[in-house]
């Protein structure tokens, strides 16, 4: 790959300038200037011709700076779990590079289920060095879109389905990675919940809904993660594209949240000229990603928000205060990074980024069943280990879009856990199935090759014989990130597992009954073998120390304290978007469900979920005490305390996320019987017994009242309930807003 590098002449010009600073110093390289200042200043030095490439790509992943006056290029780079590898400067192919192996951190729902707000900071800053190392000033991530339905094939990009914990746990994120001097491009703003039809789905959702459920992480991302820039979505809502979309750029990013930053096309996601210019568009990306061969000599050139849009200008058509306000916007992206003298220089793929994958992985795994107490096991009673599955040995750091990565290593479970375990055990692998042999994701080439011509027959009789003889079976199945499957481009066709598991899995229960199903997946999966099973893991996608997760866990050195970021229904209509409506539908997405989504459907129509957003268990055993306020009434000006006791009484020492949920009691409006209003992960030695405080305040309280649009919070009685999941309530209280 070539980069486009700054002339001898402007270095000297620079190098000049540096020399007469202190006679004449633009405002614009003087750091100690306000920002705006700043931005004024270099923003009146620029020609039309200038302001008008500084708007829109010059390479698959660049965009031009102004080099007569010193302001570098803008460097973008796929995220959200891993530094994309570098591609040609006008292709989607790899450029080669033998350097840019990236260490993979788990998928963000895997953060999500850590329920811990430092693992999203540890996270951010991480991924945040490895941007700046390799020279990138925008990280394209994270994703917070909510998850609507479980066929939605980019959920294992986003952090779950409740927008309280999507709020909380991305603004951390945002600052570790801002930390660096790289900005994090959350996205894709907004209601990007399908893959199918994505570039062309229109979406009708009301407004309560759109404010209570969609935006708000993206709310906190811009106003609390001071986010410094955003990227709209392929979609379209209310008949216009989202990246280039009135009601949401400016109506609400703008005016009602006061967003300073950039907005990023998704690539390819531009439509028109007229509607960028106008519509809150700052930079385009993507448009005819065909490169060079589209038309004119430099597709680039005739992007939407370029050549056509100067000639518009030139003609008179349009003025020039739409475009010089895209122009701040970038030079406030470029003063906050690249022309930041102090920017730390990063680091790329370190034992400190290796701890921290490894660290957000065990945080983040579910122990979703463990009858019989299966796990973790025991190595006084274990001699012999059956590993079963495709997944235990499928590199999982590729597929799945523009997420795949190439990854400077990955410990694969089978790996892991023959690692972890030594000469304790025997462990002994059977394939059981067949998926997706291919070893060439997004152009990564693992050099894997998963190629097996046995028959099903054949595949489940030697795992059957293989699980006969062991002393525990780890069948490591799940999804994958594939094509229909957990992947970018494609929505799901079911909640079943592919590749004929289930039968794997029923089998394998008649055999053995020291049976563990870890289900790699980030999404929800049906399991009709759920009763047959004593003990069931979600380990999603781990990254790059996945094995040596996974086997931590298995072996009880870590105490899994993973809780589920979304639910996992029986069935899919047991998920009110497929209950309601009909997804994917034909160009048109109706939101029928409104704010019911996840859980909040199932407390609605009292449906017994598999298993429930908030659930995960431990090794170890907690009890709590009743919960507690620090008043019974609150003003609107005022926050009550809600205090509960937590003690760990098991033999193990272990971590609890103690959950705060909010119902009111009666409201004008229909709302949710209850909704997550608050959380807290607490660390518990065996015996010791902690008190959880949470605090509240009027939003916990409120609800979008769209004929009046502003949020509301009515008098009355409301009741705190604290749980362990959604479904599993511990006690509550009741407490009265003046």
């Amino acid at each position: 790959m070539f980069r486009k590098r700054i002339t001898l002449a402007a270095i000297l010009a620079l190098a000049l300038t540096g020399a007469r600073a202190q006679f004449n110093t633009p405002v614009y390289l003087d750091d100690s200037k306000p920002l705006k200042e700043r931005m004024e200043d270099a923003l009146s030095r620029m020609t039309l011709e200038e302001k008008i490439a500084f708007i829109h790509a010059q390479s698959k992943f660049s965009s031009p700076g102004v080099t007569r006056l010193g302001i570098p290029e803008n460097w973008m780079t796929d995220g959200p779990h891993g530094i994309r590898s570098e591609v040609l400067w006008d292709e989607w192919d790899q450029a080669g590079w033998t350097n840019d192996s990236c260490m993979a951190y788990p998928a963000l729902t895997c953060l999500a289920a850590s329920w811990n707000k430092d693992m999203s900071f540890l996270y951010g800053k991480s991924i945040g060095e490895e941007a700046r190392y390799r020279n990138k000033n925008v990280l394209l991530g994270p994703g917070v879109n909510i998850y609507r339905t479980p066929l939605n094939g980019r959920n294992f990009e986003y952090m779950g389905e409740d927008p309280f914990l999507s709020s909380k746990m991305v603004v951390p994120y945002i600052k570790g990675v801002q930390l660096n001097g790289v900005a994090a491009c959350v996205k894709h703003f907004a209601l990007n919940n399908q893959e199918t039809d994505r570039h062309k789905v229109d979406v009708e959702v009301d407004d309560r809904t759109l404010y209570e459920i969609y935006l708000p992480a993206f709310k906190a991302a811009v106003q609390e993660g001071g986010a410094w820039a955003i990227m709209g979505s392929y979609n379209k809502y209310k008949g216009q594209y989202n990246c280039h979309n009135q009601y949401l750029l400016i109506d609400i990013l703008r005016k009602e949240w006061g967003f300073e930053g950039v907005v990023v096309s998704d690539w390819g996601g531009v439509h028109d000229t007229r509607q960028a210019i106008f519509n809150g568009l700052d930079m385009e990306f993507g448009s005819w990603t065909n490169g060079l061969s589209w038309s004119r000599s430099n597709a680039y050139d005739n992007y939407y928000l370029a050549l056509p849009y100067l000639e518009m200008i030139r003609k008179g058509e349009v003025g020039t205060k739409e475009l010089d306000e895209k122009v701040r916007h970038i030079l406030r992206l470029s003063f906050l990074t690249t022309m930041n003298k102090n920017r730390p220089f990063g680091s790329f793929g370190t034992k400190e980024h290796s701890d921290a994958a490894r660290n957000i992985a065990t945080e983040g795994i579910v122990l979703l069943q463990n009858k019989n107490n299966v796990l973790p096991i025991d190595f006084t009673k274990t001699k012999k280990i059956a590993v079963i599955g495709e997944n235990a040995i499928k590199m999982m750091t590729v597929g799945g879009g523009s997420s795949s990565l190439k990854a400077k290593y990955e410990i694969s479970p089978l790996q892991g856990i023959k690692n972890r375990v030594g000469t304790q055990a025997e462990v002994v692998y059977a394939r059981g199935y067949v998926g997706d042999s291919s070893g060439n994701y997004n152009g990564v080439v693992t050099g894997q090759s998963l190629a097996d011509k046995r028959s099903k027959a054949e595949l489940l009789e030697e795992a059957r014989n293989v699980a006969k003889n062991a002393d525990i079976v780890i069948f490591i199945g799940g999804l994958n990130k594939s094509d229909y499957q957990d992947c970018e481009g494609y929505d799901r066709t079911s909640l079943g597992l592919p590749y004929g598991q289930d039968t794997v899995i029923s089998e394998l229960a008649k055999v053995n009954k020291n049976l563990v199903v870890v289900n790699i997946s980030g999404n929800a999966v049906a399991m009709p073998w759920v009763n047959e099973v004593p003990t069931i893991m979600q380990g999603w996608f781990l990254g790059s120390e996945a094995g040596n997760a996974l086997a931590a866990v298995l072996t009880g050195d870590v105490n899994p304290s993973g809780k589920l970021p979304f639910t996992f229904p029986v069935k899919l209509q047991d998920n009110g978007a497929h209950a309601l409506g009909e997804f994917p539908g034909n160009g048109q997405e109706n939101y029928k469900e409104g704010l019911f989504v996840g859980y909040r459907y199932s407390d609605k129509q009292q449906i017994k979920p598999l298993f429930a957003f908030g659930h995960g268990i431990s090794y170890t055993t907690f009890e709590y005490g009743k919960v507690s306020a620090d008043k019974k009434t609150m003003t609107a000006t005022d926050k009550i305390t809600f205090h509960v006791t937590v003690k760990n009484t098991g033999k193990r020492a272990g971590a609890e996320t103690v959950q705060l949920y909010i119902s009111d009691l009666k409201s004008s409006l229909p709302r949710p019987v209850k909704e997550l209003k608050g959380f807290e992960k607490v660390q518990l030695q065996p015996g010791e017994e902690k008190t959880v405080s949470i605090t509240i305040d009027k939003a916990a309280l409120s609800f979008f009242d769209a004929a009046k649009h502003e949020w509301i919070a009515e008098p009355g009685e409301f009741e705190a309930i604290i749980g362990a999941s959604s479904t599993n309530l511990k006690s509550k209280v009741a407490f009265t807003l003046q």
